[in-house]
Formats: C-alpha cells, sequence, structure tokens
C-alpha cells in the first residue's frame, strides 16, 4: 500500500510558492474551485476523470483550469495532499498503539474505510505510476510503519509469520474492488469482507504455510493490471 510513490515536495503552480507572484483574489477563488471541484470528481469517479468535466463542475472554463494547473500531477497534488495527510495520520495513530495486532486492525480499517470512500485516493494509493510520485515521503514513512506493526504483531505471536506487507496491498485492492461496485446495494458490505481477510492474518498456531508468496514487483504488476481496469 502506497508502496509505488516516490519523493517529490513540488507545489502548486501559482499558490504564492517559491517566490511566484500572488494571484489576484478572483483568480485565486477560481483555482481554489478548481481544487474543490477535482477533489469531488477524484472522489466519485476516479483519477480518470477529465478537464473538461473538473472544470464544468467548478463552474469555469476549461482554459482557466489549464492556466492554474499545467498538467493532470500537479491538480491530483493539490486535490489530495489532504486526504493523503489522513491516511498518515492513521498510520502514526496505528504505530503508537499497544499490542502492535491492536494499531494493525486500526490502520487496516482506518484506511480501507478512506480508500472505499474516494476513488481517487484509491488510485493514488494503490495504483503504481507518476502521478503518485507526488506523495513519496508519505508513501516511505507508511509503508515502514505497515512493516514495523507487521513485524512487532509476529513477534507478539498474534499474525501468522509468514504475512507480508504485499499481502495488505492485495487485500486492499480486494476490498475496494467490491466496495466500488456494491456502494448502491449495501455501502458497507466491503466490512464483513474485511474482517474475513484480517482473522486470515492471526496466527492460530498450526497454521498451515501461504501457497505462492508475492514479491513487491509481482505485488505492483497486479496492482497495475487491476487498477488499469477498474
Amino acid at each position: 500500500m502506497l508502496r509505488h510513490m516516490r519523493s517529490e515536495r513540488a507545489t502548486a503552480g501559482g499558490s504564492g510558492a517559491g517566490g511566484a507572484r500572488p494571484l489576484r483574489r478572483d483568480a485565486e477563488e477560481n483555482r481554489l474551485r478548481v481544487i474543490r471541484a477535482a477533489r469531488e470528481a477524484f472522489a466519485a469517479h476516479g483519477l480518470g476523470v477529465g478537464f473538461n468535466d473538473i472544470a464544468r463542475h467548478a463552474g469555469v472554463g476549461v482554459g482557466t483550469v489549464y492556466r492554474r494547473f499545467p498538467d493532470r500531477a500537479t491538480l491530483v497534488r493539490e486535490a489530495l495532499q489532504g486526504e493523503v495527510a489522513q491516511i498518515l495520520a492513521v498510520a502514526d495513530e496505528a504505530i503508537a498503539a499497544e499490542p502492535a495486532w491492536d494499531g494493525l486492525m486500526l490502520l487496516i480499517g482506518h484506511v480501507a474505510d478512506l480508500l472505499a470512500a474516494n476513488l481517487g485516493l484509491r488510485d493514488v494509493a494503490l495504483g503504481p505510476g507518476q502521478l503518485s510520485e507526488d506523495f513519496g515521503d508519505v508513501a516511505e514513512r507508511v509503508a515502514g510503519h505497515v512493516e514495523e506493526l507487521l513485524e512487532r504483531a509476529k513477534g507478539e505471536g498474534s499474525v501468522r509469520p509468514d504475512a507480508t506487507p504485499q499481502d495488505l496491498t492485495m487485500m486492499f485492492l480486494m476490498i475496494t474492488e467490491l466496495a466500488m461496485h456494491a456502494t448502491a446495494s449495501n455501502p458497507r458490505a466491503y466490512r464483513r469482507y474485511l474482517r474475513i481477510f484480517t482473522d486470515g492474518l492471526r496466527a492460530t498456531g498450526p497454521d498451515a504455510p501461504l501457497p505462492d508468496r508475492l514479491g513487491e514487483a509481482d505485488a505492483e504488476d497486479v496492482a497495475r493490471r487491476w487498477t488499469s481496469r477498474s
């Protein structure tokens, strides 16, 4: 989860960073309207939403979107940085929990809720690609927390010894896919299957070894293929 992101701390053009001239008040209001519209559109439909649709939702011309955000990555970064920060906040809370199993369940449950509610955040967190590069510092920190929680939980004897971070990535992919297709009929249905998956992580003594362990490259390939068809 979030493993595919790489570090880049750029800020959006026109935001005043790096000595850039501040925007006129009306231009700044339009920029914020575009960000709000993109945040809502990405949450509902994923990162595939076009600039024309975002402009229509914001009530501005598409030229305004391109002037403020010359590429999709810049707009994604501005629109979703708050949501990505929520994942980090959950991970920071989870890493402080004792025992580690409680922290792991807190992280899994809250992150599943965030990803199920926001398809754009799901695309960023689980789908490898250039757009994810802007959140690399968050990705590294969250990945480190996940690995530490798993190792601590294994040491406590609460998690089966052959569970891996890649297993969590696959779990989130499957659970959020279910959430995406069951929203109309039962928007909380994914919580039932999340519990079934997390119960499978528990160490129960004579657990049979898990077959066909996925490496990091394998997990990235599955994520790439899965998110490209969503």
